[in-house]
């Protein structure tokens, strides 16, 4: 997020040690300044004695992201913890995609990147047999290399508001056909 501030204002370049740019020090000052702003104040207190926005920016990248052995260890176990997640069957489709979606933002944040057809398959593959017969038709007719995130939740989000309709309605005439049975029992 902050990375998008610096660049939507120009400042990237003062933290970009790929560059090699000679930054100005207003440049430098603003950007340090806005990387400042967006810290909690025992973080700010940690950094502050870095001048450059650049020499900030990777105290803060070592601090969040660790060293090299340390953020493969981390990229494991969010692989491990997205390998064993599967929707329960009282979770609904609006839940479950944001549990994979966290941890593929987690991957993000560790300089990783977790590819769309990873994480469409993975949502296809762990979710409850009630939407069997939804998964089957995607996997069947459609490109599922292809297919966002999006596109695939909003199809399963179709078929769940299907099953709810249709559940309800089975339960409205289940209902009626029970008390329509316990009036003719009266009249006995």
């Amino acid at each position: 997020m902050v990375e998008s501030i610096l660049q939507a204002h120009g400042l990237w370049e003062a933290v970009d040690p790929e560059t090699g740019k000679a930054v100005k020090v207003k440049k430098n000052l603003m950007a340090s300044a806005f990387v400042f702003q967006t810290l909690p104040e025992d973080i700010l207190l940690q950094v502050a004695k870095h001048k450059d926005a650049k020499d900030v920016w990777e105290a803060l990248h070592v601090r969040y992201l660790g060293a090299e052995r340390v953020q493969k260890a981390r990229l494991q176990t969010l692989r491990t913890e997205l390998e064993m997640l599967k929707m329960k069957e009282g979770n609904t489709i609006d839940e479950f995609p944001g549990k994979v979606s966290e941890i593929a933002s987690k991957f993000k944040n560790l300089g990783s990147s977790l590819e769309d057809k990873i994480v469409v398959r993975k949502l296809l593959n762990s979710i409850p047999k009630k939407f069997l017969q939804i998964v089957a038709s995607i996997k069947q007719y459609s490109e599922i290399e292809d297919m966002s995130l999006e596109e695939v939740v909003g199809r399963l989000k179709t078929y769940e508001e299907r099953i709810k309709v249709l559940d309800k309605d089975d339960n409205d005439q289940a209902f009626i056909v029970k008390r329509g049975m316990g009036r003719e029992n009266q009249a006995w």
